[in-house]
């Protein structure tokens, strides 16, 4: 069995998109209606796939406290550092449980924590 992608329901298509592609630095894959007031879009290469789904008729998106995507990044300092330039807070961190391991949380724009994690 191979895993395919995680789907999120989104508050607003545009802000999430901007969001995974210029901050997460996934790439848009697909993006397509999927029918009257439902838009689908599909980012990610390789095993890191993510469905982002937007439907107008529902007005609130839950995310719940103890779901995280986390993202493998080169360095934690240097992503502090461009996500401090692009307004992002941190939820949390860093942490660094390990020698190995440093990660820290911040949110999407819909409520759902994003870990940036370095395998040092």
């Amino acid at each position: 069995m191979k895993f395919c992608w995680t789907t999120l329901s989104v508050k607003n298509m545009e802000e999430s998109l901007r969001f995974y592609e210029e901050i997460v630095g996934l790439s848009l894959n697909k993006r397509f209606i999927a029918g009257p007031g439902m838009e689908i879009a599909f980012l990610g290469d390789g095993d890191t796939k993510i469905e982002l789904i937007y439907n107008q008729d529902k007005s609130d998106v839950e995310v719940g406290p103890d779901i995280s995507w986390g993202f493998e990044v080169k360095s934690v300092d240097e992503m502090i550092d461009y996500l401090k330039d692009k307004g992002v807070e941190l939820e949390s961190g860093p942490i660094q449980p390990n020698p190995h391991t440093k990660f820290f949380f911040i949110k999407d724009p819909n409520g759902l924590r994003i870990q940036f994690v370095e395998n040092m």
